[in-house]
């Protein structure tokens, strides 16, 4: 796995190598690369740029009052982007129903998958003051992400011990597009990754998570779940670092928009050792969807703001309820009349009396169209998470 400063060009990324049973795997070789990255003309530009939107995001997101209560939206969002590159068909509001419980016929399956990942997320945020993204944490995350759902008997959390293989439905080896790294070499290669991650140098760092991911991709540690696992990582690095303070980036947005560009990407580093285009290609996506996130967030406070107005204004004596419920509205966007109850501590005919001005005044809708178990969704809020949401694919 060593390097001479000499090596040349074309085995910048690393080299494929024949296998004993005939095939060709990819061995990536340790970050960063040789050359180094030119970090010049267009590509320092659009660094400068992704900076400055980034930092625009999360001092947007700091402003908000009590911002805990809507990263867990920003969460969802991007969840269920990264499932849907996998092939997931759940939306947002497959998500939101299936959490309060609202069981409809018509439900995806796969909504376990993305109800999984907002998981797998919280829970490695949480493990970050205490362990540092590394290979046991990555590990963790997988484990928690492919539990009990497709992918599930793929040995969770647990390095592959076979090849794998990237190419059409029903593809074999030999037909793969592309060839990760043999097994044997995972425990290796990754340990080489982990320590990139953690040493200090003067690469910039979205530069260095641009390396990252992409390197992560490349090795495809798992036998399932390494797209997600990969995009996780992003998020990570951004909040160990605090460059942001909170998960708010849903990168998934930009990269299933332009999925066939993302995978040539990727492959044209392997393939010509094209790190800057690649690096080009994230920053620009790093930048635009900041731009999107920060938007998101001018949109809830302005909503936040007309709605407290329109409560205090309506509500009379009880606009101090009418608040707290508008405020627990933010983390769990649909409830029913027996939530209301039990948020308040009143009777069941209160709950329903408040329920009822607030559909009132638009700020809630009634969903289930049941005369019983009722369920009211915020709809001006998860609107501006979904509106630009894309219907779900086959991967």
């Amino acid at each position: 796995m060593n390097r001479s400063p000499t090596q040349p060009a074309e085995g910048r990324a690393g080299r494929y190598q024949r296998q004993p049973s005939g095939y060709r795997a990819f061995v990536p070789a340790p970050l960063p690369p040789l050359p180094p990255v030119r970090l010049e003309g267009e590509l320092q530009v659009l660094l400068s740029r992704a900076d400055r939107a980034l930092g625009r995001l999360d001092g947007s997101v700091q402003t908000l009052p009590n911002p805990d209560l809507f990263v867990l939206m920003y969460v969802r969002k991007e969840a269920v982007l990264s499932s849907q590159i996998e092939g997931t068909q759940c939306s947002l509001q497959d998500v939101l129903a299936a959490e309060a419980q609202v069981l409809a016929a018509d439900r995806p399956r796969d909504v376990n998958e993305v109800v999984n990942y907002v998981g797998a997320m919280n829970y490695g945020l949480a493990r970050l003051a205490e362990l540092p993204v590394s290979v046991r944490l990555i590990r963790e995350i997988h484990q928690r992400l492919l539990q009990g759902v497709r992918g599930g008997r793929l040995t969770p959390g647990e390095l592959r011990l076979t090849q794998n293989w990237i190419g059409a439905s029903g593809c074999t080896l030999a037909e793969a597009t592309f060839v990760p790294p043999p097994p044997h070499l995972l425990g290796e290669i990754l340990g080489t990754l982990e320590n990139f991650l953690h040493q200090q140098d003067a690469l910039p760092l979205l530069i260095k998570i641009g390396l990252a991911h992409a390197q992560f991709e490349t090795i495809h540690p798992f036998l399932d779940g390494n797209g997600r696992v990969g995009r996780l990582l992003i998020t990570f690095l951004l909040c160990e670092s605090a460059t942001l303070h909170k998960p708010v980036l849903y990168l998934s947005h930009y990269f299933k928009r332009h999925r066939q560009l993302y995978y040539e990407h990727l492959q044209a580093i392997r393939d010509r050792g094209d790190w800057e285009g690649w690096l080009a290609f994230f920053l620009r996506g790093i930048a635009e969807t900041s731009v999107q996130a920060t938007e998101t967030a001018r949109h809830i406070l302005a909503l936040r703001e007309e709605h407290r107005s329109r409560i205090t204004a309506e509500l009379g004596r009880a606009a101090g309820n009418g608040h707290r419920v508008l405020e627990s509205l933010y983390q769990r966007p649909i409830v029913s009349v027996t939530d209301v109850q039990n948020l308040l501590g009143t009777t069941y005919a209160g709950a329903n009396q408040i329920v009822a001005r607030l559909v009132k005044l638009g700020v809630l809708q009634e969903i289930t169209g049941h005369a019983r178990h009722r369920r009211f969704r915020y709809e001006a809020y998860v609107r501006l998470f979904t509106d630009d949401e894309p219907a779900g694919a086959e991967a």
